[in-house]
């Protein structure tokens, strides 16, 4: 099995394939509103009826649940909202001042290949951090781009 750090992560569109929209959204977006709109966008772009998408949204605060979160595992469930998110991993709060990336690409137009697709993710993340002087990195044994902290080994 290819190890993380060597998936290759050109992830170009076919040519001819239209500019990928960057849409930031202004104000809070609810998570089912998210939810609804992304799953309606997904339909137009595999139909043919819209474009590629890069969703810039802020929610209110809230916590998503990954397939491993345990609910005794927050500290005060009842503080904001959880909704279950489809994705691995446990909670992860989203809130007023944190900008989520919702991407939307067809894999059909790039490649079908989803742990290529999370290899360039992460890829233009460590990239976009280098811009601001801030450090990302892979792990081996995880899936997401790390920021080492001085104060943490």
């Amino acid at each position: 099995m290819t190890e993380r750090s060597q998936i290759a992560t050109s992830f170009l569109p076919l040519p001819g394939s239209a500019p990928v929209e960057w849409v930031i959204e202004p104000g809070l977006t609810s998570y089912p509103d998210a939810l609804a709109f992304m799953e309606a966008r997904a339909v137009a772009i595999r139909s043919g009826a819209a474009g590629e998408m890069v969703w810039l949204v802020e929610h209110p605060p809230l916590y998503t649940a990954g397939t491993s979160a345990r609910s005794e595992d927050l500290i005060d469930p009842d503080r904001f909202p959880v909704f279950a998110a489809g994705r691995g991993g446990e909670y992860t709060y989203h809130g007023p001042g944190q900008r989520v990336a919702y991407v939307m690409l067809d894999l059909k137009r790039r490649r079908e290949d989803v742990r290529a697709f999370v290899a360039a993710l992460e890829q233009w993340i460590i990239a976009t951090l280098a811009a601001f002087n801030v450090r990302g990195e892979r792990r081996e044994d995880r899936v997401g781009v790390w920021v080492v902290r001085p104060d943490r080994p």
